[in-house]
């Protein structure tokens, strides 16, 4: 019973360490002195834990989107060809690498045959 209510208090205090760290499962258990092993076993076990865990990732997500947005705003061209690398695939905003073909490249079928054993 100690145990199941010592691994509750570690749950809480990784999901309060987590929250600090925005997600980043490392730093978030060297705070709470868990190994990386334990949080993605609680991660797997527990529905609970893991809607938290997801919670805060879907945060730190929406963090990282307004930051995007206040460097477009900002009018910085790194953000902007992300942006339109990522969301304007429907209109041409995409990196591709173009293969020309040439059609001089000759083949040939060479066939194989065993060597005969030499008798001496």
């Amino acid at each position: 019973m100690e145990k199941r209510q010592n691994a509750t208090l570690k749950k809480k205090a990784m999901i309060e360490a987590l929250e600090k760290t925005m997600g980043i499962v490392s730093p978030a258990c060297k705070l709470v002195d868990i190994h990386r092993a334990t949080h993605y076993r609680w991660l797997n076990e527990d529905p609970e834990y893991k809607k938290e865990v997801m919670d805060i990732e879907n945060v730190a997500l929406d963090f990282a989107e307004s930051k995007l947005v206040e460097n477009i705003r900002d009018k910085k061209e790194s953000s902007i060809f992300f942006y339109l690398k990522t969301k304007g695939k429907k209109r041409g905003f995409v990196e591709r690498q173009e293969i020309q073909h040439d059609t001089s490249i000759s083949s040939k079928l060479i066939e194989w045959t065993p060597a005969k054993d030499k008798e001496e």
